[in-house]
């Protein structure tokens, strides 16, 4: 077997072995803990909204949370349908990969499932009103619309993140919703095979463009990232306005405005920023472009990157 082919047989191996079921496995019956946080803080940015009381923290975390859930089921939209498409260059040579992509594939479509379940408790246990206004549809076509070189960075990009949140954060903290705390525990599982595939496609993309496509591509993940980042400003802003409607205590303008910059911050990092400074998506970026075409990537992150130094600290 060459290189790549060991590789997706070392994935399809784990992936059998982590393999799990939505109702029997993860949900057993159970529902979201309305009493729990559904993020940690590490997440959430709450710890900057000292004027909460407690039980508006609890609530603004389960907001948080819904919509993260529901990030998730949105860009594995894309993810699926680009894994698909990849898997038509191995329908009649590497079977090895073939079967490692349709496993990815699989994964995905359950992962989506799983999101719509969880959406639906959120529903049933939060206050009416909430709105999360991107169509996954119209958000994957105009991914898909990119270069594949681009879509294959921001999918390895936001599979390493998945990983470094539940590890650093989620893990840890005994103070979230049991269920919704195994969601991203059984999530990551199948998303740490992901993200190996993820960049042996990058990787074989690369090989195929020459330096002008490769400069293309550049442009087509600076505006995607850009997109990310409208959509989770977008729906921040959304958000508060949903928690101030919501919310035990008449918060002022001030306070106010200080959600919605709190919030902003926190998906910004949950969404962009903790995805860019991972040190693997950081090494694999270097390696794949030159340094014009680097830099050009890090000065379109330098506003988003900007205030982030005590987040990364607090995650």
């Amino acid at each position: 077997m060459n290189t790549r082919t060991e590789q997706y047989a070392r994935c399809i191996d784990a992936s059998k072995r982590m393999r799990w079921e939505i109702e029997q496995d993860l949900i057993r019956g159970r529902v979201l803990d309305a009493d729990r946080k559904f993020l940690p803080d590490g997440l959430s940015c709450i710890q900057d909204l000292d004027f909460l009381t407690d039980d508006d923290k609890r609530l603004l975390s389960q907001i948080q949370g819904r919509t993260y859930a529901n990030v998730f089921g949105l860009v594995e939209r894309f993810i699926c349908a680009k894994v698909i498409e990849l898997s038509h260059d191995y329908l009649l040579n590497d079977q090895v990969a073939l079967e490692g992509l349709v496993r990815f594939s699989d994964e995905e479509l359950k992962h989506q499932e799983l999101f719509r379940r969880i959406e639906q408790m959120a529903a049933a246990a939060l206050p009416a009103g909430y709105c999360f206004a991107p169509e996954p549809n119209a958000v994957a076509e105009a991914v898909l619309s990119k270069s594949t070189w681009a879509v294959l960075a921001l999918t390895c990009h936001i599979e390493l993140f998945t990983q470094l949140h539940y590890k650093q954060s989620i893990a840890p903290d005994m103070q979230m919703s049991p269920l919704f705390k195994d969601v991203f525990l059984y999530h990551w599982r199948e998303e740490s095979q992901h993200a190996i595939m993820d960049e042996i496609e990058w990787r074989r993309e690369d090989a195929r463009l020459c330096e002008a496509e490769r400069d293309q591509a550049v442009d087509d993940l600076i505006d995607l990232v850009a997109a990310v980042d409208n959509i989770v400003c977008a729906q921040a802003d959304s958000d508060a306005d949903y928690f101030c409607r919501n919310t035990a205590q008449t918060c002022s303008a001030t306070e106010q405005a200080c959600i919605r910059a709190t919030l902003q911050k926190a998906y910004r990092w949950q969404f962009i920023v903790s995805g860019v400074q991972h040190p693997r998506f950081s090494r694999v970026l270097a390696e794949l472009t030159c340094d014009s075409q680097l830099n050009r990537i890090q000065q379109a992150l330098k506003p988003i990157l900007a205030a982030f130094d005590s987040v990364q600290q607090a995650a």
